[in-house]
């Protein structure tokens, strides 16, 4: 138990009220943090749980720990409607992990959310219950639009200086975030900003359940497609035109596995991925060349593994329908996201790095 009581001590002195994390902050205690505290950042999703753990650095910060691991905490979510158990052991130990990492880097400012498994499952609350009384982790479970908008955050680095704006998608587990970024016409190079966003009630694993992962034909991919293509459709009648001079900008594991591939690494190399700029063709190459390979030979690329195998061309789905939406002629790929978004929203919140 001391690991745990460590860990509530570091957040009972700086989290923020209302933002989760183990405890509450005491009364009459500092709601930000000395500078050169730690800042941890988890995302617990529909398919992976990954940590980050960072230093303020300048105007943005050091990554001083990381984790990664898919836990597919969301499979079989959609058609029994809860969590299995076999899947919170998995997530379970992932999140031990974690929090070993927090105490051991000595994290003083955490937040630790929870996305479209823990909204969906029935089960939901009385798994977070069980992470917090075994592990003091208090999950935040957050709404489509936070997930969207820490998205941004995180991203928003990588849009194209010279373009008018960008579509940015996250493909998760469990649902799609999408969000139409423009910058103000009559302010030159301004930050962009949202003009809006949609939440799509489809990811990787639970377009995989549906049409199958593992032996996808053609005409089941088609079918895939046109599935997202149908929930999109009301965010491209909305935000579908001028966009002449904007990019796709994605952030998945999706768009970094066809980053990887298209690159033919023998081992993912995030420095390799992150900022990489794609064109359709070579996105379209990439697409052709997984659908004709079996699930064996999936499993077998460096980039793909076993554990992705099986989710990989759900994603590639979710990618064209969004490309046949929004048939722009260039792709930049993120390898940051939600908890890049989350450490600089609370870096920017205590005044540890400047805002934006």
């Amino acid at each position: 138990m001391t690991e745990q009581i460590r860990l509530r001590d570091s957040v009972a002195l700086c989290e923020e009220p209302g933002t989760a994390g183990v405890a509450e902050p005491r009364e009459g205690g500092s709601q930000s943090c000395a500078p050169g505290s730690v800042y941890a950042a988890l995302d617990l999703g529909t398919n992976n749980c990954r940590l980050l753990i960072a230093r303020p650095s300048g105007d943005s910060f050091r990554v001083v720990d990381s984790f990664s691991r898919i836990i597919r905490l969301g499979e079989g979510v959609s058609t029994s409607g809860r969590i299995s158990e076999a899947a919170i052991e998995r997530a379970m130990a992932a999140l031990t992990v974690c929090r070993d990492k927090m105490v051991m880097r000595n994290a003083r400012r955490l937040r630790l959310i929870a996305t479209e498994a823990c909204r969906a499952a029935a089960n939901g609350d009385a798994f977070r219950a069980r992470v917090a009384d075994e592990l003091g982790i208090k999950l935040e479970v957050i709404d489509r639009e936070t997930e969207a908008t820490l998205a941004v955050t995180g991203c928003l680095p990588l849009v194209d200086p010279a373009a008018d704006g960008a579509i940015l998608f996250d493909i998760g587990g469990g649902s799609t975030e999408l969000v139409r970024l423009e910058r103000p016409r009559d302010i030159p190079r301004a930050i962009p900003a949202m003009a809006g966003w949609a939440s799509l009630p489809l990811g990787v694993v639970t377009l995989a359940e549906k049409f199958g992962g593992k032996n996808v034909t053609r005409e089941s991919y088609a079918a895939m497609v046109a599935e997202v293509a149908r929930h999109l459709a009301p965010f491209v009648a909305e935000h579908g035109s001028n966009l002449a001079n904007s990019h796709l900008l994605g952030t998945s594991g999706t768009v970094t596995t066809i980053a990887g591939v298209y690159q033919n690494l023998l081992r993912y190399d995030r420095r390799r991925i992150d900022g990489i700029w794609m064109n359709t063709a070579d996105v379209t190459c990439v697409i052709e060349r997984l659908l004709s390979t079996s699930y064996t030979e999936r499993a077998g690329n460096a980039c793909i593994g076993p554990d992705r195998a099986d989710l990989v061309l759900a994603g590639c789905a979710i990618l064209d329908a969004i490309r046949n939406a929004f048939p722009l002629p260039r792709l930049r790929v993120a390898d940051r996201g939600l908890r890049e978004g989350m450490l600089i929203e609370m870096m920017r919140h205590d005044g540890a790095i400047a805002a934006a």
